[in-house]
């Protein structure tokens, strides 16, 4: 028996939302794979997981979220907790695989494309293994064109997202790059939507059951929570969110002109003072400043 779906049982507000949280798991994992590149030290690794996390965490809730839309008119439809969690690990695990690629090795074609490709089988596997979780008295069948459709799809998104984290400087930049790529994992999920057909085993009675908001809900909750606590580090992190201030960028060096002292540079973000280069104090002050032509104009 054929199966009756519907994927906008409450109109647009789960396409919305699930757009919103795609774009705000997006915008958090550019800011930091942006952030990561600035440093050479254990932090970067501590970026690049929490931008993978990110990213992740948010595809993962975007998905649930628009499956709270979906349901079949002859069935009531339940959900297997072990896989809908496995696929979250499997987002966030693939889609770091890509993003310590591209921060590790640079941004070169190569990179890019092998990062893009993990990343985005990463995001259809998620995808596919959440459908495969979902229970109710029949069986899904997949239309094969559509299906690869929404592989290139997600690859492709994949690899634009990591080539902009990578590329794309500035806090509105980054913002739309993430509004994009929120547009374009949203794509893909519908797209892969539109390749079920749901055949049903006898004729259960509708309505019978939870509701699929119900169970799903309360699994959204924790990777819900975590994108907000993210998002509270992102805003708490000036660099991450503005970037570079002009004056803490070195100055273009310009030719040295005898007698006139060299100009000192504001130390970076994070960069300890150079507490030598304090001006001298005192007696001895004053007698550098008879002995020395210029040494008090250094200061």
């Amino acid at each position: 028996m054929q199966g009756t779906v519907d994927g906008f049982s409450y109109g647009l507000v789960t396409p919305v939302a699930a757009y919103l949280m795609a774009c705000l798991g997006g915008a958090l994992g550019l800011r930091c794979t942006t952030r990561s590149l600035r440093h050479r030290d254990t932090f970067k690794a501590g970026w690049l997981a929490l931008g993978a996390t990110s990213i992740g965490t948010g595809i993962w809730t975007m998905h649930f979220i628009a499956m709270m839309g979906f349901s079949v008119h002859q069935a009531p439809i339940s959900y297997d907790r072990p896989l809908t969690f496995a696929s979250l690990g499997v987002a966030v695990v693939m889609v770091g695989i890509g993003i310590f690629i591209v921060g590790y090795r640079g941004a070169t074609p190569l990179t890019l494309v092998t990062g893009g490709t993990i990343t985005g089988l990463g995001i259809a596997t998620m995808h596919y293994l959440g459908m495969a979780g979902m229970r109710f008295q029949g069986r899904i069948d997949y239309d094969t064109l559509t299906v690869a459709l929404s592989v290139v799809i997600a690859v492709v998104a994949a690899t634009t997202a990591l080539w902009a984290a990578v590329s794309v400087h500035g806090f509105p930049a980054s913002l739309g790059a993430s509004l994009v790529m929120g547009l374009a994992v949203s794509g893909m999920h519908y797209t892969a939507m539109a390749a079920v057909n749901v055949h049903l085993h006898g004729t259960p009675a509708p309505g019978a059951g939870d509701t699929a908001t119900s169970l799903l809900l309360p699994m959204l909750v924790g990777p819900a929570v975590f994108l907000l606590l993210a998002a509270v580090v992102v805003m708490f992190d000036p660099l991450l969110v503005m970037g570079d201030p002009d004056w803490q960028r070195p100055a273009s060096p310009g030719p040295h002109r005898p007698g006139v002292p060299a100009p000192r540079r504001a130390p970076a973000y994070g960069e300890p003072a150079n507490w030598s280069a304090r001006p001298p104090s005192g007696r001895g002050a004053r007698k550098g400043a008879h002995r020395g032509g210029h040494r008090s104009q250094d200061w």
